[in-house]
């Protein structure tokens, strides 16, 4: 089979490696994070505007190149290499597909902003209690008049403290575990009854806690499709970071190579030792199956749903194992300076951590393939 991938695509990584390759080099990286806001609202703007990356996935119709979820774990890939904290993933590929699905006045509405880099979108669906059931919610909109009133706590909103909207799920009707009753909703961050509670995340990142007391919202901020709708789009952001675990583990292998030819021992480089000479084989499988299941799983996604969650889930099981593996011997061949703050191979180490349990565990997934193809 071919997997090359097409002149266009080929295009849109190479256009985004150079911009990122001139504006987000390590250095600038820390000293974005180290900002108040913990990043720099100019890089967003000139992805939308100098490149128009953030129209990648979109039809032309809505002022978009015409991609789809290919396109976007490309650009995943290339934000990998530099962890780059752009509200990519939640923006584009998580709301934009919420719209996109949605279709009629509100796809119109804010697709043009999307891609004008205009609305940030944060997506706010996991809660403390839910671990990765999707429907394990205790946010609840009830009906009121022509719209709604939200209640709950929202945890770990990754992209909240910029976020022009909150994609939000909650329970209309039902108990909670309960799938039928659960349903999206696109809000305006800014809505009286909104707390938020902002703070870094680990791996750099800013996220925050949102605890909605009772907000009135308008009866057309719902996002139909309902669970289904809500299982596709985290099913679509797996793959995608999948594909930011592509760049993560490739320059996680990259580090560790170069600092095996310049770290010597017993007057060599400890590169010439064939232990590390195994070990980096070893990674480079690693890092090679990483990208060949994301790729498995993001041309997967137009399948049926049970195909479709089989084929994620397996993917991400895969990516979160070899990644595990990847990261764990670029620490060891480090040694102590591999965790420092001043090393990069520490931040990318980190970022890798956080990928392995994003939208679901190796375990997880696992249990979620076992389920769908023994019928268990």
């Amino acid at each position: 089979m071919d997997f090359s991938y097409t002149e266009t695509q080929d295009m849109l990584r190479d256009t985004l490696a150079r911009f990122l390759a001139d504006t987000y080099d390590f250095e600038t990286r820390k000293k974005m994070l180290a900002r108040p806001e913990g990043r720099d609202p100019g890089i967003w703007r000139a992805l939308a505007t100098e490149l128009g990356i953030l129209g990648a996935p979109f039809a032309e119709a809505h002022g978009g190149l015409g991609g789809g979820a290919l396109e976007n774990m490309i650009m995943m890939e290339e934000l990998g290499k530099v962890i780059a904290v752009e509200p990519y993933l939640q923006t584009v590929v998580i709301g934009g597909s919420a719209m996109k699905h949605a279709g009629g006045a509100m796809a119109d509405a804010v697709i043009p902003e999307i891609i004008a880099g205009n609305a940030v979108i944060a997506f706010a669906y996991a809660e403390p209690q839910g671990r990765y059931d999707l429907a394990n919610m205790r946010t609840s909109a009830k009906a009121d008049g022509a719209g709604y009133v939200l209640s709950g706590h929202k945890a770990v909103v990754y992209a909240a403290p910029w976020a022009t909207h909150l994609l939000v799920t909650a329970r209309t009707g039902g108990s909670a575990r309960e799938r039928e009753g659960v349903e999206l909703f696109l809000i305006d961050a800014a809505l009286p009854g909104i707390v938020r509670r902002d703070y870094p995340t680990v791996d750099g990142f800013q996220a925050s806690e949102i605890y909605f007391e009772n907000v009135a919202i308008p009866g057309d901020a719902l996002v139909p499709g309902g669970i289904e709708l809500i299982e596709l789009l985290v099913d679509e952001a797996t793959v995608a970071v999948c594909g930011e675990a592509c760049g993560v583990s490739r320059k996680l292998l990259d580090g560790t190579l170069d600092y095996t030819k310049q770290r010597k021992q017993f007057g060599q480089p400890i590169g010439k030792f064939q232990v590390l000479q195994h070990r980096m084989a070893d990674m480079f499988v690693e890092v090679e199956q990483i990208a060949s299941m994301a790729v498995m799983g993001t041309l997967k996604l137009d399948t049926p749903a049970d195909q479709r969650k089989a084929a994620v889930s397996l993917a991400k099981a895969k990516v979160a194992r070899s990644l595990n593996f990847v990261g764990q011997n670029a620490i060891q061949t480090h040694g102590g300076i591999g965790i420092t703050v001043e090393l990069a191979i520490g931040h990318y180490f980190k970022r890798g951590t956080m990928i392995e349990n994003q939208f679901g565990s190796a375990d997880f997934h696992l249990g979620r393939f076992e389920d769908l193809t023994l019928g268990a």
